[in-house]
């Protein structure tokens, strides 16, 4: 059997915890492979709503899951969503956990950084979760990073704080921001030292036995491809790779291991924070979507925009996401609707595109061009085969298809892990 790697194909919040949590049922490991815990995924299982950031779905169904190299962990975030879990009844440890050894940790000093050049961008504001995900990556980058196998070396701790602090200390003083004392932090590293070390290991080695074990692996991507540090609406992004590629990066696997790309998208669109939105609704209908769609940020809280669905966007994103398939979700949020849109191309200064362009003025001049389809009065929610829609909701659902270039593999029609049309087996191959 194949494995499986999950993106989001717009800008994050598509429903994906969901879709991962119905193929983490079918999988033996489910991997983490990017993000931190500025990613949320909210999972349904009988009477009990499961919010997690850190802890890849697979735990929820008894499966080991793993937090791959490509994840900067916040260790105080990840023992709270452990304990709080645990408090739900869920058995979470080194047994069924596994976090990669080199994995870069996020230190009080990030988020401090991050929410200091925040507040200094004032009405240029990015978005950020103001988690320190951003200055985490960037000490990666840097070479500073201290990660997880460092805890086993207190010497080596001592050295790379003095360098780490140096760097951010004088960053926060330049904002007035709060410095940091040396002897805090490493006693504070030093004692959840014997808390995530049970928990390390050279994940990449699991992982490449998994492979020879012909086992299912799930990657489970955070975020989406609109914020791909590279690929995204920059500098409107979060700090990672979020497309399949990176799997194998954060993971420690080869690209042959990705196997299929599963790519979640709305049937229609919304975006958390700042950045360009061509299809963005100001009026009754952007309100009902997301009244119906209780359009709220699983990590922030905040509101999500919302707007018609974009397929020049979704286009995009499966062609350099290397998305094979779609699950497309939230259909039953559009019931009622008399008639529904569909973003085709763009309007830019008279010319008309068929890509979000990647310079920010661009974007920002992007003015959509519009398909527009009959609707539906029927109810689809709850739907679980093709013949319980309404014909002009199977019209719609083909419709995407055409413009994306990319085929609806599943079809989600409720919040209900089992309210779902299953077009063909991700794990096939």
């Amino acid at each position: 059997m194949a494995n499986v790697a999950v993106i989001g194909a717009q800008w994050g919040d598509e429903g994906k915890g969901k879709v991962v949590d119905w193929l983490a049922s079918r999988a033996d490991v489910v991997v983490r492979f990017q993000g931190g815990h500025n990613a949320g995924h909210t999972l349904v299982v009988g009477n009990q709503t499961y919010k997690l950031s850190l802890l890849p779905s697979g735990v929820v169904r008894g499966k080991l899951g793993v937090i791959g190299n490509g994840v900067v962990l916040d260790p105080d975030a990840l023992l709270s969503e452990i304990s709080r879990v645990r408090g739900q009844g869920l058995d979470v440890g080194p047994h069924n956990l596994r976090i990669a050894e080199n994995v870069p940790l996020i230190l009080p000093l990030h988020p401090a950084i991050d929410k200091a050049r925040e507040e200094a961008r004032g009405e240029a504001k990015i978005g950020t979760t103001g988690r320190g995900i951003g200055p985490a990556y960037e000490d990666k980058v840097a070479r500073r990073a201290i990660r997880l196998c460092d805890l086993a070396e207190p010497e080596t701790l001592s050295a790379k704080l003095d360098e780490l602090l140096l760097h951010h200390n004088t960053l926060l003083k330049g904002l007035g921001a709060a410095t940091f004392e040396k002897q805090e932090l490493l006693d504070k590293l030093v004692a959840l030292a014997p808390k995530l070390l049970p928990y390390a290991e050279a994940v990449w080695e699991r992982l490449d036995e998994a492979r020879h074990g012909n086992k299912r692996v799930l990657f489970e991507g955070a975020q989406a491809v609109m914020l791909d540090v590279d690929h995204g609406t920059y500098p409107f992004v979060t700090s990672s790779n979020t497309v399949a590629g990176n799997a194998a990066a954060g993971a420690g696997i080869g690209p042959h291991g990705i196997g299929t790309v599963l790519g979640i998208a709305k049937a229609y669109t919304t975006r958390v924070g700042s950045g360009p939105f061509p299809t963005e609704l100001f009026d009754d209908v952007g309100k009902r979507l997301g009244e119906r769609g209780r359009e709220f940020g699983t990590v922030t809280g905040r509101p999500r925009r919302c707007g018609w669905f974009d397929a020049c966007l979704v286009r995009q994103a499966v062609k350099v996401g290397g998305i094979q398939g779609l699950a497309l979700t939230k259909l039953d949020v559009l019931d009622g609707l008399e008639e529904l849109k569909i973003c085709t191309g763009y309007r830019i200064e008279g010319e008309v595109v068929k890509r979000l362009p990647a310079a920010l003025g661009a974007q920002a001049k992007a003015e959509p061009i519009y398909e527009t389809l009959e609707g539906w009065t029927q109810s689809t929610q709850g739907a679980r085969s093709w013949a319980e829609l309404p014909a002009t909701a199977i019209k719609y659902v083909k419709r995407i298809e055409e413009l994306v270039e990319a085929p609806v593999t599943l079809l989600s029609t409720s919040p209900e892990r089992d309210d779902t049309i299953l077009v063909s087996d991700p794990f096939a191959g």
